[in-house]
């Protein structure tokens, strides 16, 4: 296996535990919503996204507040039910 390939298996493995995260970093936030870092950046600049600042700098996510804001808006389908 070549150091590219075994990048890809790290990388992979920790994707997947990034559900069972409550709290999650810009880094794991970012791939859990497949959104990029600099535009989470741009919604907690702009207060659009839940996220704490608890020693001022780094910027965390509640994953639970994530899942909600990502559901945010629902639009309804037409297979709703009643």
């Amino acid at each position: 296996m070549t150091e590219n390939q075994l990048v890809s298996v790290l990388e992979q493995i920790q994707s997947l535990a990034i559900p069972a995260k409550e709290i999650m970093t810009i880094n794991d936030c970012a791939i859990y919503t497949g959104l990029s870092i600099s535009y989470l950046y741009k919604l907690t600049s702009k207060k659009e996204i839940p996220f704490f600042k608890p020693m001022g700098k780094r910027v965390y996510f509640k994953r639970t507040e994530i899942d909600q804001w990502l559901l945010r808006n629902k639009q309804g389908g037409i297979y709703e039910a009643s």
